[in-house]
């Protein structure tokens, strides 16, 4: 895990000011994703623990706009270079560098769990880790939002992502990962980007029993 995990992580640090400048409106142009995500912070309030990670924060964009929906939000990321500049944007909000198997999260303490496209670097085999990691950190009721480039065949699909090599994932195969590590999916959006991509952007919202 270490190889991937260094490469991506320099890819990132590469790319700061460009990355941040792109994704810096806060989903403005992305509708059905800003939709899944008013969701996902209206269900975490929903369960009286406001308390919420944006797990794979990047610039930190999506963590200012979970504080904004009403949550107890911080941001983690593997990259220092996104880290330090989500701390310059937002300095009201927390960030932290951090691998997204190992989280320096206590046991059961969060209401939510966001990773917008933040797992879609980590090779197949080595998914289940990252499941399991964010559902450790979830309290009885909390809530999981995994956002994944969606696949159209039965397995991953490895593909030359603009930053470092991704995957993307059929929704039914997620789906049962997130069920094997213990969470229960209850609802999912796929939809056309609009792009050249040959596949779907998806959403899947679990819950910890």
């Amino acid at each position: 895990m270490v190889n991937h995990q260094d490469e991506t992580r320099a890819a990132y640090d590469g790319v700061v000011e460009l990355y941040a400048s792109l994704f810096a409106d806060r989903l403005e142009t992305q509708p059905f994703s800003r939709a899944m995500i008013g969701t996902f912070a209206e269900l975490v309030r929903a369960t009286g623990n406001p308390r919420a990670a944006d797990v794979g924060c990047g610039p930190g964009h999506l963590t200012a706009m979970l504080h904004e929906l009403g949550l107890d939000a911080f941001g983690l990321d593997l990259s220092p270079g996104m880290v330090d500049h989500a701390r310059r944007a937002h300095p009201a909000l927390s960030f932290q560098e951090a691998r997204m198997e190992s989280l320096p999260i206590e046991d059961g303490v969060l209401g939510g769990v966001l990773a917008h496209y933040s797992m879609i670097h980590t090779p197949p085999e080595e998914l289940p880790e990252l499941l399991t990691e964010q559902v450790r950190v979830l309290a009885p009721g909390g809530l999981l939002l995994v956002s994944f480039f969606g696949a159209g065949g039965p397995e991953p699909v490895r593909f030359d992502h603009k930053v470092a090599p991704a995957y993307s994932w059929p929704a039914d195969r997620l789906a049962a990962l997130l069920t094997d590590a213990g969470l229960v999916p209850f609802a999912r959006l796929l939809h056309d980007p609009a792009s050249e991509r040959s596949f779907l952007d998806a959403h899947l919202l679990a819950r910890r029993p």
